[in-house]
This record gives structure tokens, sequence and C-alpha cells, in this order.
């Protein structure tokens, strides 16, 4: 009967896929290095215009932390054509949504619109590219935005540091810039001077470190006049090669300790530093992190938290980023359970992935559950606007977004044992103890 249940799954998962349209696209460059990327589809009438811009925290120089993620707020604040305060109010009242967000490696803007409104959207974006006014008023006003969100993501949220990693990449990056916060360090913010600012502007918000990326109800031959006419006359930008310091391998196990006000009991990380999301392994250790922790019928939750009730939380997550990866455990033990229980237990399903194979049931459920997420990760315009942008300036590849499933299904359950062989030995990790702060 359960081979039977799982031949209905597959062919379940199978005619999911075969509905699952490619998702095509056009992508050009304009003389000023601005690259576009345009994706036809008129089965509703909205259009994302997104601009990603290479540029990170990993881009920050130390004692200016934190430009790129205040940049995130910053270029909100206007443009000689845009009054001070009216950039949401414009979305807004013609019918439009609008966010941005900053990673290690890149910042996104965008904005969704009904499609009559898709040349606004891209005025929108041109002015931002061109003419944002930064001025110390903004400057000051955003600061205290920023100061705010640490406040409450990280300095006075429980686990803050682990979920925004500050507890945790420092230990992993000693010389690559990873090392440092997205959100960085407000004393840096409170000392930068208005030219520092004006001068990050100049240097990375230009086209030839831009992605535009159109997708939605569209005509592309008009999409691409006013392409043409809202960036084309901007100036590129001097932009300097990604040439960022490497950290050794880690070849001996470390053991750090941190602490946070806000927690009563405490969770233990471990560690390791891996590979560049662009290989090939980190497409291997995703799916390592799913079988190990993607759910609540995954091996170390089934084990630790539902039938043996050693721990609160735990979970395996691969972080995958430009320049490198990071593959971490985290738990929160239940009751007396110990560092060292927990320690032993993972390291036991480690050890067992790298002796033995796992079973071809559990690698089925793992190639459906891939499956699954690519036909479901593009079930928006807004979604395929950034997966076509992040597929091309983090990965190289725009056609990814078609083309990703065809790694994931390469991935034999050989291939995830050599992974855990190469990559999750113990003398390769740093233990974080994150417990909470004596009172």
């Amino acid at each position: 009967m359960k081979r039977r249940i799982l031949s209905f799954a597959s062919l379940a998962f199978l005619g999911a896929l075969m509905s699952a349209q490619e998702i095509k696209f056009e992508e050009y460059d304009l003389p000023n290095g601005l690259h576009v990327i345009l994706h036809q589809d008129n089965s509703a009438p909205v259009v994302t215009t997104g601009v990603m811009y290479h540029v990170g925290s990993k881009d920050e120089v130390k004692g200016r932390t934190g430009f790129a993620h205040f940049f995130e707020h910053l270029l909100f604040e206007g443009t000689p054509n845009i009054k001070r305060g009216d950039w949401f109010k414009i979305v807004s009242s013609n019918g439009g949504t609008n966010n941005a967000n900053t990673t290690q490696d890149r910042t996104y803007y965008y904005e969704t619109f009904p499609s009559n409104n898709e040349q606004l959207g891209l005025w929108m974006e041109a002015e931002r590219m061109r003419n944002a006014i930064i001025n110390q008023i903004g400057v000051d006003t955003q600061r205290e935005v920023v100061k705010e969100e640490k406040r409450m993501r990280i300095d006075n949220a429980p686990y803050g540091g682990i979920i925004y990693r500050t507890s945790i990449y420092p230990h992993l990056f000693e010389k690559h810039p990873y090392g440092g916060s997205v959100i960085g360090s407000m004393e840096d913010l409170n000392s930068a001077k208005l030219d520092e600012f004006q001068a990050f502007y100049k240097k990375y918000y230009v086209p030839n470190n831009a992605t535009l990326v159109v997708a939605g109800d569209i005509k592309p031959a008009q999409t691409k006049k006013w392409i043409q006419e809202y960036y084309g006359s901007i100036p590129k930008g001097a932009v300097s090669p990604k040439n960022f310091p490497k950290d050794e391998p880690i070849v001996k196990e470390k053991e750090v300790t941190t602490t946070d006000a806000n927690i009563q009991l405490p969770a233990y990380i471990f560690a390791y530093r891996t590979l560049s999301n662009k290989e090939r392994d980190a497409y291997v250790l995703n799916m390592l992190s799913a079988y190990l922790s993607g759910g609540k019928s995954s091996v170390l939750y089934k084990k630790l938290v539902d039938q043996e009730k050693k721990a609160l939380e735990i979970a395996s997550i691969s972080d995958g980023l430009e320049d490198a990866g990071v593959f971490s455990f985290f738990a929160i033990p239940m009751g007396q359970t110990s560092k060292q229980v927990l320690q032993t237990e993972i390291d036991a399903e480690i050890k067992k992935l790298q002796t033995t194979l796992i079973s071809q049931e559990d690698y089925q459920k793992l190639q459906n559950r891939f499956e699954t997420q690519f036909v479901n990760q593009n079930s928006s315009i807004q979604g395929i606007a950034g997966s076509l942008a992040t597929n091309h300036v983090l990965l190289g590849n725009t056609n990814l977004i078609n083309k990703e499933i065809e790694i994931y299904r390469s991935i034999t359950r050989e291939d995830l044992q050599n992974a855990a062989k190469k990559y999750l030995n113990p003398n390769q990790r740093v233990i974080i103890n994150y417990i909470p702060e004596k009172k």
C-alpha cells in the first residue's frame, strides 16, 4: 500500500511540474551598463518594477558599517521631482505597493502597480537612480529609523543575534566582510559625515552596478521605449572589482560564548563555513538541511523534539552567500538537557549521513519537496521579478529561474553523503554557546 501511495504522490508532483510553465524573459544591456530583464505575463493586470544594486554590507569599509542597509531607507527620502515624504503616498494613491531589502550581497527596491501605471514605476526607480536627494535632514531622520529597527529586531528581541546572524558570522569570517552585520554599527552611522553618504551613493547606485527587471502585464516594445527614455541618459559610474580577503579554512574546532539579556533558555549553534551559492555543492547542502530539519517529519525534529523531548527547537540552516556559505545547527534544550547531549545527537546524525546512504524513500521525499518548492516559488509576478534579478546579479545565470530544479534532480544520495563528509566535520566548526545574560 505504501508503494502505491508513493506512486500516486509522484504522479501528483509530475502533474504539478507539467503545469508549471517556463518563465520566458528577455535581457539586454543599455550602453551605460544597466542590465535589463523583461518578463511578459498578461494573465493579470499588474507589473512589478524592481532594481537590484550589487551592493550589500560586504562592500562597506571598516569603521563605516551599515551603509547599504541605511540606503535601503535613505533612498525613499525623495528626489527633486518627488517631494520628501511623498514616495509612499504616490505609490499607494496609484494602487501600488513597494518595499526594499538588503543582504550582505545586494540591495533590492521594487514597486508593484496596476499595469496602467507601469510607466510610473519605471520613472520612480529612474528617479531614485539618477536624482536621489542625500541631505542632512534625510540622514538624521533615517538614522533614528535604523536605530529603532536595530533595537526592535536585534537588541531587544529574544535570539535576535541568531536570527540576524550577528552572533554567528563574526566567528566564522575574520577577514572577509561577511563577519560584519547587515544593519551595521550605530556608532559608525553616527560618526559618518554627509559627504560620506553622498560618496557611497555616487559609487554604488549607478546603472552599471544595477539590474532593472520589469515583469507582468507589459508590452515589451513600449516598455523598452520608457526604459531608454528614463534610464538611457543616466551616466555610468566607476565600479570597482569585488576583491575581498578570504579566510583560511577552519581546521580546528573553536568554541565561543555570547550572552543575550532577552532570553531565559540557552541556545547552542554548531556552525560550519561552506562555499559560494554559485557552486553545485551549495544545492546539495540545501538538500541536506531539508533532510535534517525541514519540517516536523524531518530527522532531527522528529527525534529530538517529538520523540525524545530533548529539544524545544532544533534546526539546520544552509545560508548561501555570493562568496561563501554557512551551514549551522541551532538547538534550544528542553528541561535539563545539556549542550553535550544535543551535540552528541547532532553529531550522530551527521556521522550516519557520512557512513550510510539515506533511504530511497527519504531521498524521494526530498526530491518531491524541492519539486514542489520549484513550482511554488514563482507563484506571483513580484516573486518572479525578484528571482530573475537575484539569479542574474548573484548567481550569474538568469535562466536558473527555469533550470535550478535540474540541479536538484541531478543530486544523488551519494552526493549528500559526500557533502556531509566534506563540510560537516567537528574540526571545521565553531560552537557558539548563546546563553542568558546574568542579572
